[in-house]
């Protein structure tokens, strides 16, 4: 594929981006390069690679749930801004028309 001016506008405007004349054509540059690139991968001959999900074949270790210190309800409203000493008191965010 030949990346043209055309080509780089059409993508900027899908992206929403303005492109001036000089990043026009470093673009042209730089996109000719990545796509030089993907076609060098290309080249390389991966008919007897196994496809790969994971980098490794390490398993996770999951350990189980324990609740090691639970919080009262004074203790959690200890450091709360504002409170009536049973609830949280915020700001009303929600109007009711």
């Amino acid at each position: 594929m030949q990346i043209d001016k055309d080509t780089v506008n059409k993508i900027a405007h899908l992206a929403r981006l303005d492109v001036t004349e000089q990043e026009s054509q470093e673009l042209i540059q730089d996109m000719s390069r990545i796509l030089d690139f993907m076609a060098k991968l290309n080249e390389v001959d991966t008919s007897n690679v196994e496809p790969l999900v994971y980098m490794t074949n390490e398993v996770n270790v999951l350990r189980e749930d324990i609740v090691k210190h639970e919080v009262t309800h004074q203790e959690g409203l200890q450091n709360a801004p504002e409170h009536d000493g049973q609830h949280f008191l915020v700001a009303k965010v929600i109007d009711k028309k």
